[in-house]
């Protein structure tokens, strides 16, 4: 076994389907011997350090042998050293014999197999095939990352000399197929998360997986997308009935809804939404809109609470809605829900944004005979006037033992008591949550305004949170840019010089409804035209990252994902619309 090129490359911009993109895929060999360091060669850079790069994803590695077979199965010539991003081109090596945690020995460095790679867009730019992140998985020919144990020196020409075997002798190929493709097998899945080598990231998502398959869960990939619930208690929009209507301050009302027969509706999980559909106009298309169960989510009806806004869904609500009105309305859905365990909880809210944490406050509140967890519930309102559920919460709060409250007015009226009606004037900040003394070993579920998220995450991991304790629902329009990306979303809006006959598009949370244009590849193309926030990675129907709730239509797959979204959701990179379809996005 032999190291036949070192390749290196800092990032660089470039433009890209109209976005600004800085990436480092460019990698070039270089003459010389380099010094490999714990966090990469030096030369090296990476731009995307949540996809890329980092202790455990130090050197990537890439085989002559998977030149070889890409020339043939792609029918070209034109490969360069560095051409699938690695910094080690080797000869041997193999994804299907090399394991996680094998050691290996090249010039004076040690190195450690840490994870397969990750495939993202940016591979299918280099290749110039979009559909690259997707063949390297379904052939089973992803490569690798290397952690640096011993940093030394390595050149071209260097031998490769095996030192120690991996516990559990899991390849590379194997456990990149127990992640992205379909029937993980359960038992391969518990040896390959016990490898000490393998890195926190794949050990979470395996783990993911092997917790799905404990509860008989097969619904969607949870390693990729954890925190799927179980398919929507029906598919579509169901009529509902208004029961009861209930204003909780000047601009906010509670919308109590029942099923038509009076039979119970479905338990919610704590911290789930409803999406709202309102027809005024049959002339127009219908209003689709999301609102936060914010009652106990187990009494056979959903309460939905909503501030009265500019937008026409709020205004209809808050001011026309009525006992005995229908209203069409999906199952509830969403991931932004109470994780079960032990562990301290902190509810963290700004203005309406106490909606779906209220929800999981009832539902710590009725554990009933269940060990009591730590609660800390923070909320934060302009005043006492703006302050909904203020009496609600705090009855919630004194049926937990031990609990803790703070409320902060940011414009208190005259009238406001301070160290009755609220606890902190101003905001939260950092020095008021250090105050407080938050439990730091707790998970923390956040939900307000865009820039209240954005500060509170600041301060609460300058506190010590871990961000994998912070769980979060933005109210409002966010910026959610694909990795690498650069530049600020815009209101969402058709296609510039749209001309689209097709089937017609709606973004539910975007307000926006488009008749589908066949001149984009996929629906995500289609959403970025429109500027509609969305996650993405790979493009290709691999991470799962840009996968939504469908409520409503049909679509049609090119390619077919490698793994299949959750029953009532879908990935919208690999994907077109067959008939009229509402999307959760």
């Amino acid at each position: 076994m032999k190291l036949l090129s070192i390749n290196v490359g800092l990032p660089r911009e470039f433009e890209w389907q109209g976005k600004r993109i800085r990436s480092a895929i460019w990698k070039k060999p270089v003459p010389q011997r380099v010094n490999a360091r714990r966090l990469n060669l030096d030369g090296d850079g990476q731009a995307d350090l949540q996809g890329h790069g980092g202790e455990q994803r130090a050197v990537m590695v890439y085989q002559i042998e998977a030149y070889r077979f890409w020339e043939r199965h792609l029918g070209r010539n034109d490969f360069e050293y560095g051409q699938f991003g690695e910094n080690f081109t080797v000869d041997g090596l193999a994804d299907s014999d090399v394991c996680i945690g094998d050691r290996y020995k090249i010039g004076t460095a040690v190195f450690e197999v840490s994870q397969p790679r990750v495939t993202c867009y940016r591979l299918g730019i280099r290749m110039d095939n979009p559909q690259m992140p997707a063949l390297l998985v379904s052939n089973r020919r992803p490569g690798f990352y290397f952690r640096v144990i011993e940093e030394g020196e390595v050149g071209a020409g260097d031998e490769i000399l095996k030192i120690a075997d991996g516990p559990g002798r899991v390849t590379v190929a194997e456990i990149d197929s127990l992640l992205y493709l379909p029937n993980h097998n359960p038992d391969r899945l518990a040896v390959a998360a016990r490898i000490p080598a393998l890195s926190l990231g794949w050990k979470s998502s395996l783990g993911e997986l092997l917790k799905a398959s404990a509860r008989g869960d097969h619904n969607g990939n949870a390693g990729l997308t954890p925190f799927i619930s179980s398919p929507p208690a029906w598919s579509g929009f169901r009529t509902l009935r208004i029961a009861a209507v209930h204003r909780e301050t000047s601009n906010v009302k509670s919308i109590l809804l029942e099923s038509m027969d009076g039979s119970a509706l479905p338990p919610a999980l704590a911290g789930q939404y409803l999406v709202v559909r309102l027809q005024s106009d049959k002339s127009l298309p219908p209003i689709v809109r999301n609102y936060s169960i914010s009652g106990a989510s187990d009494t056979g009806s959903y309460r939905i609470s909503v501030k009265r806004g500019i937008g026409p869904g709020s205004r209809q609500l808050v001011d026309s809605a009525r006992s005995g009105d229908l209203v069409e309305t999906s199952a509830p859905r969403g991931e932004f829900v109470l994780r079960q365990g032990s562990r301290p909880v902190v509810l963290m809210s700004a203005g309406i944004g106490v909606t779906p944490v209220l929800s999981m406050l009832h539902a710590l509140s009725s554990r009933g005979s269940q060990p009591s967890r730590e609660v800390w519930w923070l909320h934060g309102t302009r005043s006492a006037g703006e302050h909904a559920f203020a009496q609600e919460a705090r009855e919630l709060l004194n049926s937990i033992p031990g609990s803790h409250s703070a409320i902060a007015y940011s414009r208190p009226d005259g009238t406001d008591r301070l160290g009755i009606d609220f606890n902190i004037e101003g905001r939260f900040d950092l020095l008021s949550l250090q105050r407080l003394g938050i439990p730091t070993d707790g998970d923390v579920y956040l939900c307000g305004p865009f820039g209240f998220l954005k500060n509170m995450n600041r301060d609460l991991i300058s506190m010590g949170f871990p961000p994998g304790a912070l769980h979060q629902e933005v109210f409002g329009p966010a910026t959610l840019l694909g990795p690498g990306e650069e530049g600020a979303k815009k209101n969402p809006h058709p296609p510039a010089n749209s001309l689209g006959d097709g089937p017609l598009v709606s973004f539910g949370r975007s307000d926006l409804s488009v008749p589908w244009d066949s001149r984009f590849k996929n629906l995500l193309e289609f959403a970025e035209a429109c500027d509609i926030p969305v996650k993405w990675s790979c493009r290709t129907g691999v991470c799962h990252m840009c996968e939504c709730g469908i409520l409503a239509g049909s679509l049609r797959y090119d390619p077919e994902p490698l793994s299949s979204p959750a029953a009532g959701n879908a990935l919208i990179c690999c994907s077109t619309p067959a008939s009229k379809v509402d999307l959760d996005l």
